[in-house]
């Protein structure tokens, strides 16, 4: 597969921070790249999902959409085909309707994720966070999601950025694996490198390298 000059920067960036994280807890079922969807920004998500390389993972978050399990099936299709894992925002019950690879879930229901690890040994239970309070506090995740590194969009755009400086830190004293989301580009993503971070997460920059432009 023949990748865009950006979506190659920001794989090599992102596989570069899973490798190196391997070396530390290593799951080879963890995902190195994140591509997180949005019902505004990416409203055909599987116009991306069909671009991403193998290993990456689609995050559906479906906010109560109509559409939600045709979406959440075309994206399983689609996924399957590309040896890439899908993960449904918050909602356990569509997971596993479409035999989803697990869960990703929002800060203010972290604390539903230890149960989720119970029932579905096999899933990957991803959990948002903002702070570096939430970070202590979500030791039953497979892995966080930290946002935002740098000034972002969509539901970040009022949260001030951590920096690269501030989320190596919060890295550094995690209990789980982190991921790193919020402003992320070709431009910036090597700046992550030696953050500790597990790889990267996105919304408009992985649609814009991987699959089609966002619509603002």
């Amino acid at each position: 597969m023949i990748l865009s000059a950006d979506a190659e920067t920001l794989w090599g960036a992102a596989t570069g921070l899973a490798r190196a994280a391997a070396g530390v807890s290593r799951d080879p079922g963890r995902p190195a790249l994140l591509f997180f969807t949005d019902p505004v920004r990416t409203p055909e998500p599987w116009l991306t999902a069909a671009g991403l390389p193998p290993g990456a993972a689609v995050v559906y978050r479906s906010f109560g959409a109509p559409d939600a399990r045709s979406v959440a099936e075309r994206l399983r299709r689609i996924t399957t085909e590309r040896g890439v894992r899908l993960l449904i925002g918050l909602d356990a019950d569509l997971a596993e309707a479409v035999a989803a690879d697990g869960v990703h879930l929002p800060e203010r229901a972290l604390d539903r994720a230890d149960d989720l690890r119970r029932r579905h040994r096999d899933w990957q239970v991803t959990g948002a966070v903002h702070s570096t309070a939430s970070l202590s506090g979500a030791r039953a995740l497979s892995a966080a999601v930290l946002s935002p590194v740098f000034a972002a969009g969509g539901t970040s755009a009022h949260r001030p950025a951590l920096g690269v400086t501030a989320f190596a830190a919060a890295v550094r004293a995690a209990p789980v694996p982190v991921y790193a989301l919020g402003g992320i580009n070709a431009a910036n993503a090597d700046t992550l490198t030696g953050s500790g971070a597990c790889g990267l997460a996105g919304v408009a920059s992985i649609q814009a390298a991987f699959g089609q432009p966002v619509r603002i």
